[in-house]
């Protein structure tokens, strides 16, 4: 089996193995994975943080060895913090973005195995912090227009925001809403419900599409279009310029 990491900005990972086939992930920079299946031009992958797996594009995969990987897996990481920052590798500057690992760094220097980078911007180890801090990390996303699969301030889906800003709070969650569902404790009454509780919705078949964060007095940020923010109650979402409802509420559920 071989190993690889992402030193580009952001990688698309693909549903099947094509350029046409849809985008269903991305990589930030530092991501690391493993290497399932190959050919000529496209590799399969599961991707450490959250066991994603998808397809990317042979051109865009740095290998690594399997004890760096299993070094990067087994140390809380450092991240980047803000929207976006800037690593430089042989004078070339490289813009990365929020969530972003930056592999053994200190004092402003990260290697990847023998590839030095200087990173200049904010980083912090991984680490729980007051939930209440989520606020301010998703509301730094605000307006970032909606990407089926994204995970960047230059396009984001409602799971991709959610578990972005959980990683930058110290959470780390799984990438898809059916899965970030599985976590917490149910809260059944929305009058008791709290800053940084997620919100789930389902379709007309009862499937879960689509997870916001509350903000707090019946509030949700969620990626619905843009990242926004709209009224909640119990039948579900309350788009505030149409005033109608946009999403079903399935269930809330409370991490911390």
């Amino acid at each position: 089996m071989k190993f690889g990491i992402s030193d580009l900005t952001v990688v698309p990972i693909r549903k099947d193995p094509s350029d046409k086939s849809e985008m269903v992930s991305q990589l930030l920079f530092g991501e690391h994975f493993k290497i399932t299946e190959s050919d000529e031009k496209w590799s399969k992958i599961i991707v450490s943080h959250d066991n994603y797996s998808g397809w990317i594009c042979n051109k865009q995969i740095r290998l690594i060895k399997e004890e760096t990987y299993n070094k990067f897996k087994n140390v809380k990481p450092y991240i980047s913090t803000k929207l976006f920052d800037v690593v430089v590798k042989n004078d070339i500057t490289q813009t990365i973005s929020a969530g972003s690992i930056i592999p053994n760094y200190k004092d402003g220097i990260s290697f990847i195995e023998n590839e030095k980078f200087i990173f200049k911007g904010t980083v912090k180890k991984q680490g729980k912090e007051n939930i209440e801090k989520i606020v301010d990390v998703a509301m730094a996303f605000l307006n970032t227009p909606y990407l089926w699969g994204g995970r960047t301030a230059f396009g984001i889906d409602c799971s991709g925001l959610v578990q972005i800003a959980y990683r930058l709070i110290g959470i780390n969650l799984p990438r898809d809403a059916s899965q970030q569902i599985e976590y917490g404790n149910e809260i059944t009454d929305i009058n008791k419900s709290k800053i940084g509780d997620l919100a789930f919705f389902n379709n007309e078949k009862g499937a879960i599409i689509h997870v916001g964060i509350l903000i707090g007095k019946n509030k949700i940020i969620h990626a619905s279009g843009k990242v926004r923010i709209d009224n909640l109650d119990k039948k579900g979402i309350i788009n505030k310029l149409a005033n109608n409802y946009t999403h079903t509420l399935n269930k809330i559920k409370r991490l911390l």
